[in-house]
């Protein structure tokens, strides 16, 4: 049997993912961490990105959008709370990309800088998205 650690992944709208993995890749706030079976115990925040879980037994990758939260990991155990966390087959490029625009359409646009800030999260969030699907196409063709 595989080395494998317990990965769970939630949200606030339900429990997106729960099971073994040989390895995951997240997108931390200080940049991408690989996480392997025993790995030391951390805490910290997670930025939009695609959570990469290699499962035992599994040729692909899974790949989760997430939009932010937090990731902990303990001994056994790796837990993401997700702000919001959506399988990349369920992401709708079209949503993602006129989100994009739109982002882009508002910086141009700001009228105040609580509106920057907001159109700039919305842009990083959208960006991370489109860079999600294209990462998941790649690995199915």
């Amino acid at each position: 049997m595989a080395n494998t650690v317990h990965i769970d992944v939630v949200s606030a709208e339900a429990s997106i993912f729960s099971g073994e993995a040989e390895f995951v890749v997240a997108p931390a706030s200080a940049g991408e961490v690989g996480l392997y079976p025993n790995h030391a115990p951390m805490i910290t925040t997670i930025k939009p990105g695609a959570l990469r879980i290699k499962q035992a037994n599994e040729a692909e990758e899974t790949l989760i959008f997430i939009s932010g939260g937090l990731l902990e990991v303990q001994p056994g155990i790796i837990t993401v709370l997700a702000d919001t966390a959506v399988r990349g087959h369920d992401l709708d490029e079209a949503k993602a990309i006129a989100a994009k625009a739109a982002a882009e359409e508002a910086l141009k646009n700001r009228t105040s800088d609580i509106d920057y800030a907001t159109a700039q999260a919305e842009l990083s969030e959208a960006v991370a998205q489109i860079q999600t699907i294209e990462r998941l196409r790649k690995t199915t063709h």
